[in-house]
């Protein structure tokens, strides 16, 4: 009779992943967290040269080439004016493997992770995975994390606190006095602060600030990824910058974990972040109209939906029986439920599609929320 690990009998098949296998095969995605947009052709050109180079055929350094590395530096002082040294920087394999090694190198069995209610699914997952505790803190009614509520739930057992904006599922983006907040938490009770800032370049509303602008010691680690910004996901190529001392101990996680990012989706990294950045305005000027029209949509059917000011969701609040009535009628979302407890009573909706599904999928919630009302 096989057993398994305690781990990973803490951790279930994602919720969005059921929602997907649920609806029929010709249902209107508003599930889905991926932009619609191609990947820019001169990343595409880059992974091909370096194949054809014979130059994508080998391992590559474990943190990554040095020019990838160099190219996220520059965008980190362009973009945020952190002055990072490529040391510092290891590319994985998209952000997901930048959190779990992060978890990885800094979390002992029982120890506690701050984490955002509703957030992202993989920050309570990854917490089990390592056997460590997930302390949802559920956020404020606009959907923001508040600081105060993840200093009030700091123990001696915090080993981190996660801090996601813009965020995923709710499209929040935190304010400038949350992040310098954020960091003095991290300095103040020395604990490590993971932000999460994929959607970084996802922003209507506000400005983006990253907590380690403000951090006065090491606590605090930058997660970031190409998948949101240059609509390549399927590259799996992110990265994690901290400073030296934990990544060389994230790097060990990696070293055996992963040995190194895809090669190939290394060059294409390295060229969309040093070519031209026109598809990124692109992106989010088109998110921002989709954005508005969902809302606008969504109020006209008497939904109550905090506004975001980021990233490529809404997270409405839905009648009991919303959620299965439109994914009956052939339009996929996700309930809120599936990002934590926070998140009941929610649904989480993409816009990351064309205006006119969009507009049907409009059309075909405002009936589901008659039926239901």
């Amino acid at each position: 009779m096989p057993t398994f690990s305690s781990r990973v009998e803490k951790v279930s098949i994602s919720g969005i992943r059921e929602v997907f296998e649920a609806a029929g095969e010709d249902a209107i995605n508003l599930g889905l967290g991926q932009p619609d947009f191609p990947t820019p052709e001169h990343a595409r050109e880059a992974a091909v040269d370096a194949i054809r180079a014979g130059d994508a055929d080998a391992y590559t350094s474990n943190k990554g080439t040095e020019s990838l590395r160099e190219a996220i530096a520059d965008k980190h002082a362009r973009d945020n004016g952190l002055d990072i040294d490529p040391e510092d920087i290891i590319a994985t394999a998209g952000g997901s493997e930048a959190l779990h090694i992060a978890l990885e190198a800094h979390v002992d069995a029982g120890q506690e992770v701050i984490i955002p209610d509703p957030g992202f699914v993989s920050y309570e997952a990854l917490t089990h995975l390592t056997g460590g505790t997930p302390r949802p803190v559920t956020l404020r009614d606009d959907l923001t994390l508040d600081p105060a509520a993840v200093e009030a739930a700091i123990t001696d057992d915090t080993a981190a606190f996660v801090v996601n904006s813009p965020a995923n599922p709710t499209g929040a983006v935190q304010s400038p006095e949350d992040m310098r907040e954020f960091a003095r938490i991290a300095d103040e009770h020395d604990v490590l602060c993971i932000s999460d800032e994929v959607y970084e370049y996802q922003i209507f509303d506000g400005e983006h600030r990253s907590p380690a602008e403000f951090a006065n010691s090491d606590n605090v680690a930058i997660v970031n990824a190409c998948s949101k910004a240059y609509s390549m996901t399927g590259w799996r190529l992110g990265w994690i910058t901290a400073s030296t001392d934990r990544i060389e101990r994230m790097l060990r996680v990696h070293q055996y974990g992963q040995a190194c990012a895809s090669a190939p989706a290394q060059y294409a990294a390295e060229a969309a972040l040093n070519g031209p950045q026109d598809v990124v305005e692109e992106m989010r000027t088109s998110f921002e109209e989709r954005r508005d029209i969902l809302l606008e949509g969504l109020s006209e059917m008497g939904l109550d939906c905090p506004r975001p000011e980021g990233a490529f969701y809404a997270m409405p609040k839905v009648p009991e029986g919303w959620v299965d009535e439109v994914i009956e009628r052939g339009v996929v979302v996700v309930p809120g439920s599936a990002f934590g407890d926070g998140g009941e009573g929610y649904a989480r909706i993409s816009y990351a599609t064309d205006i006119e599904t969009i507009e049907q999928a409009l059309d075909i919630m405002a009936e589901a929320t008659e039926a239901v009302q």
